[in-house]
């Protein structure tokens, strides 16, 4: 087993989600219940084989690039433009809703003011995998509703990205002997404006030279008649473009993979490139949720109950009320503000990339990522039920807009009259 970690991850954690999964079945739990509950076994926190967690992470985020991946597909550019209007003012102010409420639980909890602005962030964005899985249960992918939510979450994605390239630079500053003041204005503008410049230039790039040389490359090797080497080609875009992406431009994989996806999209083939990546995205989507549960000490549910519980109100009910405030406002239905109101009512992969970064840096304690590992596990095993909820207020919302349609005949009728 410690000769081939890779194989005993790959193994103890398929083979215990297969286990947990069908024992939730049987309770009428949803999957990922069994799923997080794998990693929880084979973690560090309790007792018999623990898996390299290391390893389990990265190969979640293959599962998390293939993911992104198969959006952009299904995603053309003009869908992203279409949303243009909301999907911005909404996730930046959903996620500023977000952080302000966790610095105040902060602040409640004495924490520094780093450690509330981190920890806020953490709670402001949510699970590439959670919502597109959602999404695609639901058959939402290819609505409106489905549309927003996709573009909010690129431009979360985004966000997160200028924060993870910010943050060393600030806890070094806050971290040093003149308490911050190495750290100017000028300096964080320089290098805010590289990391803008960097994503612009990688977004530049793909819509000139992705464009065309993404389609080209699957034709021309669609025309050689092998299916394997068809398959090996979209995994060799989707991952390659990932991997240059995060290297190159310092954007972040799951962004790098959506835009190859996106690119690949513009060639007729693009159905049969998803179809080939399916198997492969399911499976390692399923080692994400092992590798969250992996990370779970389960202590702290039974040391700071009463914390945990306000973490997370923040992402179950604070940023799911600003989202759906922020939907109505701009003048969508209710059906679409609950909608995506629904999907963002929880935390997953940045928020773990972030905490984590925060503690490296010393501006995060331990414990307080704990929380956020609490908060998230809870949200993702809620966020089922939530959109079941939704589910069940569907014929409400189809009567409502009915009479909404019929009031408004009505009103044109009677304007109409002389």
């Amino acid at each position: 087993m410690h000769d081939a970690p890779l194989i005993a991850t790959l193994v103890s954690g398929i083979v215990l989600a297969f286990v947990f999964a069908a024992l939730a079945h049987r309770l009428s739990l949803p999957p990922l219940a069994g799923y997080l509950m794998a990693g929880v076994v084979v973690g560090p926190f309790t007792p018999g084989y623990v898996a390299d967690g290391h390893l389990a992470h990265q190969l979640a985020e293959v599962g998390v690039v293939l993911l992104m991946f198969g959006v952009g597909l299904h995603f053309s550019l003009k869908d992203l433009l279409s949303v243009k209007n909301i999907a911005i003012p909404g996730a930046l102010g959903q996620m500023a809703v977000a952080t302000l409420l966790g610095v105040l639980m902060g602040w409640g909890l004495g924490w520094p003011i780093g450690q509330g602005i981190v920890f806020g962030l953490a709670l402001s964005v949510a699970s590439t995998v959670v919502l597109l899985r959602a999404m695609e249960e639901h058959r939402l992918m290819e609505t409106e509703r489905g549309r927003i939510a996709i573009g909010w979450l690129i431009v979360e994605d985004l966000a997160m990205v200028l924060a993870l390239v910010l943050l060393p630079a600030i806890g070094n500053a806050l971290n040093s002997d003149d308490g911050g003041a190495a750290l100017s204005f000028g300096a964080l503008t320089i290098m805010l404006a590289i990391t803008i410049g960097k994503v612009v230039l990688f977004v530049a790039l793909m819509l000139v030279v992705g464009k065309r040389a993404i389609p080209w490359m699957l034709k021309s090797v669609e025309r050689t008649g092998s299916s394997e080497l068809f398959r090996l080609a979209v995994l060799a875009i989707a991952l390659g473009v990932a991997f240059g992406a995060a290297e190159l431009f310092g954007v972040s994989f799951e962004l790098g993979a959506f835009f190859a996806g996106m690119m690949m999209g513009e060639s007729k083939l693009a159905q049969r490139a998803a179809e080939e990546t399916l198997p492969l995205r399911d499976a390692f989507a399923v080692l994400f949720f092992v590798s969250i549960g992996m990370l779970f000490n389960y202590h702290v549910l039974l040391d700071q109950p009463l914390v945990i519980m306000v973490a997370l109100a923040i992402v179950v009910l604070g940023k799911s009320l600003a989202a759906l405030g922020i939907v109505l406002i701009s003048g969508r239905s209710l059906r679409t503000a609950l909608t995506i109101a629904t999907s963002l009512a929880q935390i997953g992969e940045f928020s773990f990339i972030l905490i984590g970064l925060g503690v490296a840096q010393n501006l995060v304690s331990k414990n307080t990522q704990d929380i956020v590992l609490a908060a998230a596990i809870l949200s993702i095993l809620l966020n089922p039920l939530l959109f079941k909820l939704l589910g069940r207020a569907g014929p409400w919302l189809d009567a409502r807009e009915a009479r909404q349609r019929s009031e408004s005949v009505n009103d044109v009728t009677v304007d109409a009259q002389p």
